[in-house]
């Protein structure tokens, strides 16, 4: 009897247990990441820009809404968030208690996929073998007909109402110490709703810094950016491949991004203008609440420290 059963029963162990790890203890285990992007111009002194990024707040997750109000305590010059702060239409008042503190910073936002759209139940090996598509069974912009609404307006509401910028498919400036820092943003590329002609042309001239934001690191946005002549872009959306292998990395990045650069500090080149742009992808500190599990691939925000470009 152990000899036929043992077998198997060892591999139900195993596997219970790493499920026991990638919900309960990886999902929790928030960090914060540090990055330096030297993209100021001479003489312009440090700035200090917390991302946040693909929340997917389900009422209920206290630890981390205390995580996410403790990071005021890094006291940014400026906050981005980069979107799917929702996964339950319920979430919103928990979101705005999370970010209230950091809503004391200027910021500016872009919405993904899941702000617009609740999540659905899908067998979560799709994920693995799926080309990549927009979610929900969208195509473009129409739903489909059991798509769960958010409400992403009060969403919307709130983040105004603090003074943040919003960003869908339009530019906008902060003023940090006489600084002018230009954001251009898109909506999500991942349902389609991206918009790059309404924003194109580059970085303004009037400006001390000019930043790309987007949820979805599609190359279609990335290319525009970069060719535009933007130092930076700042995304999400890829969960830093959630699921990961020790040693290996992502195995997909849902989008058409390749899975070395799904998260973090990297560089993307346009071919045609040979132009370089940094590129750094938030891993996020959420799932979609029918996959709350992360392995080698622990929840985080990121503290980017832009300092003077090399002469």
């Amino acid at each position: 009897m152990r000899a036929r059963y043992g077998v198997p029963l060892g591999i139900a162990a195993v596997g219970a247990a790493g499920l026991l790890y990638s919900a309960g203890f990886e999902a929790r285990s928030f960090r914060l990441r540090r990055v330096t992007v030297p993209v100021l111009p001479p003489g312009m002194r440090p700035l200090r820009v917390l991302q946040v990024s693909d929340i997917h707040m389900v009422s209920g997750q206290r630890k981390k809404q205390r995580w996410l109000r403790s990071l005021a305590g890094l006291r940014p010059d400026f906050v981005i968030n980069t979107g799917d702060n929702l996964s339950d239409p319920e979430g919103v008042p928990e979101v705005m208690d999370a970010l209230g503190p950091l809503m004391e910073f200027p910021g500016a936002y872009v919405f993904g996929s899941n702000d617009y759209y609740g999540p659905t139940l899908r067998n979560p090996a799709r994920y693995l073998f799926e080309k990549s598509r927009g979610r929900h069974g969208l195509n473009g912009n129409a739903p489909a007909v059991d798509v769960v609404h958010n409400p992403w307006e009060s969403l919307r509401d709130g983040f105004d109402s603090a003074g943040w910028l919003n960003l869908t498919n339009v530019r906008g400036s902060l003023k940090i110490d006489g600084f002018e820092i230009e954001l251009t943003g898109l909506d999500d590329p991942h349902v389609k709703r991206d918009r790059y002609a309404r924003v194109a042309g580059g970085p303004s001239a009037s400006a001390d810094l000019s930043m790309g934001i987007v949820h979805a690191p599609y190359l279609r946005a990335l290319d525009p950016f970069t060719a535009d002549g933007y130092p930076l872009i700042l995304a999400g959306h890829t969960h830093g491949g959630q699921l990961c292998i020790p040693f290996y990395g992502a195995l997909v990045t849902n989008c058409d991004l390749d899975t070395d650069r799904v998260k973090g500090l990297s560089t993307h080149t346009e071919a045609e203008s040979g132009r370089t742009a940094y590129l750094h992808v938030s891993a996020g500190c959420g799932t979609s609440r029918y996959t709350p599990v992360r392995f080698a691939c622990p929840p985080e925000a990121t503290l980017l420290t832009l300092t003077a470009a090399a002469a």
